[in-house]
């Protein structure tokens, strides 16, 4: 483990300065910034005390971590089927990320939910069908391998405008759906 580097991780992750830090923990900058670069070690009781500093113990600090998923199949999906529309959420629990990915079934001649103004950014690749994607007042037509990306300033839905199922990978962000 290099604990310089991941006690510069976790100061920085805290939006902490090491002036800051050595206020809070009772010692100076240059120690702290020797640390940081694996200059010198600290003192078991001085880590301690460092680690105070940033908010957690020793035993956390050591601890492993635990191996974030990164790949996902279709056991991970959580499906929501409504009359008019299915929603795939293809990546779970990603409301905590930055974007959220969904893939989106609507059938024939039905519309998705409406999006009401925010201050995020929207990206969707039809992959299947013909849709209409309404924007305010405006429609633009997609489909198969045609993309639109929107910022969500304006209300917007979509529409399926042919006759068989439509597929749309869409991607928010931040999360909305």
């Amino acid at each position: 483990m290099d604990i310089g580097k991941n006690l510069k991780e976790l100061r920085l992750s805290q939006d902490l300065t090491l002036e800051e830090l050595a206020s809070r923990s009772e010692l100076t900058k240059g120690f702290l910034s020797q640390v940081e670069r694996n200059l010198t070690s600290p003192s078991i009781s001085t880590l301690e005390d460092i680690l105070e500093a940033l908010g957690t113990t020793l035993s956390d600090f050591f601890k492993p971590e635990k191996e974030e998923q990164v790949v996902f199949g279709q056991a991970d999906f959580f499906v929501d089927e409504q009359e008019d529309y299915t929603i795939e959420w293809i990546v779970p629990n990603a409301q905590k990320n930055a974007m959220e990915p969904i893939l989106l079934r609507l059938n024939p001649g039905c519309r998705s939910e409406l999006m009401e103004s925010h201050s995020g950014e929207e990206f969707g690749y039809v992959l299947k069908g013909s849709v209409s994607l309404i924007l305010d007042d405006k429609r633009y037509r997609l489909r198969p391998r045609e993309t639109f990306y929107i910022n969500g300033r304006k209300t917007h839905h979509l529409v399926n405008t042919g006759s068989t199922e439509a597929r749309i990978l869409w991607i928010t962000t931040p999360p909305m759906f």
